[in-house]
């Protein structure tokens, strides 16, 4: 008789078995036969940079009317790697302005917030520039999530629509140095009328215990 895992290996093989790009095959496999549900791929790091400042305002408004720049609405959901939403956790943010500057005086597109009890977040803010002196190729905005019984996370969002990109993140991704793995760049939706476009993106966040 041919074993479970045999069966499950060669339906991988196959493709009759499609995995989500957040399990591995072998984690998969195993809790399938625990019966346990697979362990997700923690949220990868990047570097905190520079321009990190303390004492954020607690907002999840950035954007200003009038502000120059495409609208653009940040959220998603925290979980750990088991998959259970992480209630609790806060989740700060900064980016530079349209223009690709950080203000680095004040508090303009910094911010943080406390998740919901779904572990849900959202920020409404403009669409990041590009540095003007190029010392970063694309497009990012800066995270910090903390949250009780799981280690902190320091990481980026990027633009999948980013010029840098040319078309293919998936290849192109190392354009920018800080950025090892496509697996923080995001698609973007847009909404609205063409002269009233409006961004929008989800960025999901998986935090590993110690």
């Amino acid at each position: 008789m041919v074993a479970r895992r045999e069966v499950l290996q060669k339906c991988l093989a196959l493709g009759s078995i499609v995995i989500a790009s957040d399990f591995s095959a072998d984690s998969m496999l195993f809790a399938f036969q625990k019966g346990e549900k697979p362990l997700a791929k923690p949220t990868p790091p990047n570097p905190l940079g520079p321009f990190y400042k303390r004492l954020a305002p607690v907002s999840n408004i950035l954007r200003a009317p009038g502000d120059p720049g495409l609208p653009l609405t940040l959220s998603g959901q925290v979980f750990d790697t088991r998959g259970d939403v992480v209630p609790g956790a806060t989740i700060e943010i900064w980016q530079t302005n349209h223009h690709g500057l950080y203000d680095v005086d004040g508090y303009r597109y910094r911010g943080k917030q406390t998740v919901d009890t779904t572990g849900a977040y959202s920020f409404e803010s403009v669409l990041p520039g590009h540095y003007p002196d190029k010392s970063r190729v694309c497009q990012h905005v800066h995270y910090v999530v903390m949250a009780p019984g799981h280690k902190p996370l320091v990481t980026q969002l990027y633009f999948a629509t980013d010029p840098a990109f040319e078309g293919d993140p998936q290849r192109n991704y190392a354009r920018d140095p800080l950025l090892q793995t496509p697996e923080l760049i995001r698609p973007v939706v847009l909404t609205g009328e063409p002269n009233e476009l409006h961004a929008k993106v989800r960025f999901e966040l998986y935090l590993e215990r110690p």
